[in-house]
């Protein structure tokens, strides 16, 4: 990571409340340098540059970590990273946390395959890669309402979100799903299946991303009660058919 790239990166970090430490710095690089090596094979990212890829995927991660502070103790919990992608925002999340036991989904085996690669090049513990589809795995003993949060962004709309990754959070635990400015649309029309699901809106945390004219808003989502059983349906259907 070149200087100002690392410059923009610590002061990112602390305008958002996170003063980075050398070690987590080394690792940001590491993953800096390994996404754009991969990206030339397989496709992980449409953004080509370093200060590109260190505001808007390592910088709007870890905004949410403020938020998650605010509504349960990080330490020792488990996270789930439902549609984690190349990473986001799961594997900057547990670069600064990183007492948190994480499992990262996702969907694509060469993905999958990158997020094996990279928590084993950055030496991160308790990182689990788990290749499947939400709706199966929140069927699953080993996975329903195993996780203290579900972390989510840029997957989908709420109210389909919100069957991939209720089911997979613990009564008492946290989905924080990361939003744009159309967040009020997709409470309005998520709410009915937020409330179906167990889950229940508690609160709304307005984040501006550093170096951007962009504000991201987080839905903390409190769950209340247990999932009923026929949830998640089979898989392709809640993208399908919308609760």
């Amino acid at each position: 990571m070149l200087k100002d790239d690392e410059s923009i990166l610590i002061d990112g970090a602390q305008k958002i409340g996170i003063n980075l430490n050398k070690e987590q710095i080394k690792k940001f690089s590491l993953y800096l340098e390994l996404l754009i090596q991969w990206n030339q094979k397989i496709n992980l990212t449409s953004l080509k540059t370093p200060q590109e890829i260190i505001i808007k995927h390592f910088l709007d991660s870890i905004s949410c970590i403020e938020v998650i502070n605010k509504n349960i103790d990080t330490e020792g919990i488990s996270v789930i990273d439902v549609g984690a992608g190349a990473g986001f925002p799961g594997v900057p999340v547990k670069i600064i946390c990183s007492s948190i036991r994480l499992s990262l989904l996702e969907a694509r085996k060469k993905k999958t395959i990158f997020l094996e690669k990279i928590t084993e090049e950055i030496n991160l513990q308790q990182v689990k890669i788990l290749n499947g589809r939400a709706e199966t795995f929140g069927k699953s003993a080993d996975h329903r309402e195993k996780y203290d949060i579900s972390l989510s962004r840029a997957v989908a709309h709420l109210n389909v979100l919100s069957e991939y990754c209720l089911p997979l959070v613990r009564v008492g635990g946290l989905l924080v799903a990361q939003k744009g400015r159309s967040y009020r649309e997709e409470i309005d029309k998520a709410l009915k299946a937020v409330q179906l699901l167990g889950g229940e809106l508690i609160g709304v945390e307005n984040v501006r991303i550093p170096f951007i004219n962009q504000e991201r808003y987080f839905l903390v989502i409190k769950k209340i009660k247990d999932t009923p059983s026929k949830y998640p349906r089979k898989e392709g259907l809640p993208q399908k058919r919308p609760l």
